[in-house]
């Protein structure tokens, strides 16, 4: 079936109900995109779940709805300064939206505030009346009260009221982001519940648009059944009536050349409605199939029209081996002819299609598959698709025998072994963090493991269907700098090169300075401005930390 989690699914339909009351209104999204949206629930990336949540709301939305695209920490690792307008507010941007989150790099830190402060601006938040809608999975992290700004915000603003979507935080990180929705008259809504995946977007009932009040009349019109459009809806020629298939039902007004004109609702499963008097275009989807046909509605009939759908049922289990555990967090993507754009769904998945030939793609970290299915109308089909992969879990000692690497800035570069003809090497994928999982076709590989300016490779293999651990020891420790006064520290290696220059090993514009470095002696430059500079030699040793103060 086609999964998400349940929390932020939930959390991101009820927002969406927020933003489509009323199409003329213009709301930015802000996603947080930083380094620890790799974090897992439930085996899947926060991330991921993030953007399939995004890409189903994102369907809901009237086209008209002016919708933009924030993001921060998507561009750099320790700035408080990167935030970008990806997609700015614009009517039918649903596409464009799903596009530049699916095409984000998750890498830096959480300046939340700066990032809701900046869309307010952008919307004109102090001229027109304006929504944000925050979605993070960690609080501030760049020394920003977002309590306050939620105050300064609401006081400042025509009509300005921000949402958040607290993903993965618990209820008391969750208190500590939810004043700045309360301060605005916005809801905060807790989506921590992962407990597993959610049912196709299909089955999951989003607030409909409401449906025009009828038009008063002067006198009592004649009674009226209570329903008057009563439809079916089959998946093949013939076949059975379908009932509580989590179906929708679109309900367009016709214009004259026939073709769908207004959105005048979209209801679910088995649906009866009365319909005024007119030309209409009626929807119906199932999965990815649908059908539409025209209805003409009159004075005093009933109508019980068939929807023919002409598709069938395709399940799909994804697996790393033959033999192996199904993959919740396989990507199963479906191209098939008519589509605007490839369907893709996670784990096992249960899908309606039209019939024909679907192309099946599986891909389970770099290991892919690729599948071409005949699919007949009314038909379930079921396949095992193997990616092919094994498994390895990379971590990080500072010393032989000494310390894990427990650090979110660990990271992780996974190459080819295999030198092209240039001496380099093909780079596979990559991550951040202690215990990285890699889900990696059988070679040879080698991972190239750094924290801070301690650098290691690390040669491994991998065989489809088994999982293993790779340990890459950095042979370094850990250097910590305090230096009351100071503009910069710098630190070099203390051997000079053959040149007399000596290899620079970082800096920063601050008083105190940690950082992990081989084993080895060092020199640190503390810069003290119109007091001038000193120098102090220090030495670091493999799983140690060395505490370092210059006055």
């Amino acid at each position: 079936m086609k999964t998400f989690s349940r929390g932020i699914l939930t959390a991101m339909f009820m927002l969406s109900g927020a933003v489509a009351v009323h199409a003329a209104e213009r709301a930015i999204i802000v996603l947080d995109a930083s380094g620890s949206m790799w974090g897992q629930i439930d085996g899947k990336p926060k991330l991921e779940i993030a953007r399939q949540a995004l890409r189903s709301v994102l369907k809901t939305v009237p086209a008209d709805t002016e919708l933009g695209l924030m993001a921060y920490g998507h561009r750099e690792k320790g700035s408080c300064t990167d935030i970008e307008l990806v997609v700015p507010p614009a009517a039918g941007s649903a596409d464009a939206i799903t596009a530049a989150a699916d095409g984000l790099k998750f890498l830096g830190k959480t300046p939340l505030t700066a990032a809701v402060k900046q869309a307010a601006e952008d919307l004109k938040y102090t001229e027109d009346k304006a929504t944000v809608i925050l979605i993070t999975d960690g609080l501030e992290t760049c020394n920003a009260d977002a309590c306050a700004l939620g105050k300064e915000l609401e006081q400042g603003g025509v009509d300005f009221t921000a949402h958040v979507v607290g993903f993965g935080l618990t209820a008391e990180e969750g208190r500590q982001v939810a004043c700045l929705a309360q301060n605005t008259g916005g809801k905060y809504i807790q989506a921590s519940d992962a407990k597993g995946l959610e049912e196709a977007l299909t089955q999951t009932v989003a607030a409909p648009a409401p449906t025009p009040a009828p038009a008063p009349t002067p006198a009592p019109e004649p009674a009226k059944p209570e329903f008057n459009f009563v439809p079916e809806l089959t998946l093949a020629e013939g076949g059975a009536p379908l009932k509580d298939a989590g179906n929708a039902w679109e309900i367009y007004k016709a214009n004259a050349d026939g073709s769908k004109g207004e959105r005048i609702t979209t209801e679910y499963s088995n649906y009866k409605g009365s319909l005024e008097e007119g030309d209409y275009v009626i929807r119906a989807t199932l999965g990815e199939a649908g059908v539409e046909q025209p209805l003409k509605v009159e004075a005093g009939q009933v109508y019980k029209p068939t929807f023919v759908l002409d598709a069938g049922t395709l399940v799909i289990r994804p697996r790393p081996s033959e033999g192996g555990d199904i993959n919740a967090s396989a990507a199963v993507v479906f191209d098939f002819p008519g589509a605007d754009n490839p369907a893709t769904y996670y784990g096992e998945t249960k899908v309606v299609l039209p019939a024909g030939e679907q192309k099946v793609r599986v891909t389970i970290g770099q290991g892919e598959a690729n599948e071409t299915i005949q699919l007949a109308a009314g038909q379930t089909v079921e396949k095992d698709i193997v990616a092919g992969v094994g498994r390895v879990v990379v971590n990080a000692l500072y010393a032989q025998g000494g310390d894990k690497v427990d650090a979110g800035g660990l990271d992780v570069k996974i190459y080819k072994a295999k030198k092209k003809i240039d001496g380099t090497r093909e780079q596979v994928t990559y991550g951040y963090g202690p215990d990285n999982k890699f889900d990696l076709p059988a070679g040879d590989y080698v991972a190239v493991v750094r924290m801070d300016q301690a650098e290691v490779e690390q040669p491994f293999n991998t065989r489809v269907g088994e999982a293993g651990d790779v340990t890459a020891v950095l042979d370094a420790g850990v250097l910590a700098i305090d230096a009351p006064g100071a503009r910069q520290i710098r630190v070099y290696s203390a051997k000079k090169d053959i040149q007399g220059n000596r290899k620079d090993f970082g800096y920063t514009y601050d008083q105190k300075h940690q950082t992990t470095l081989p084993t080895g002696e060092y020199v640190v430059e503390i810069d003290l401005g119109d007091s001038g500079k000193k120098e102090a030699n220090t030495a670091v040793k493999a799983g140690e930390r060395t505490e370092l103060t210059v006055q």
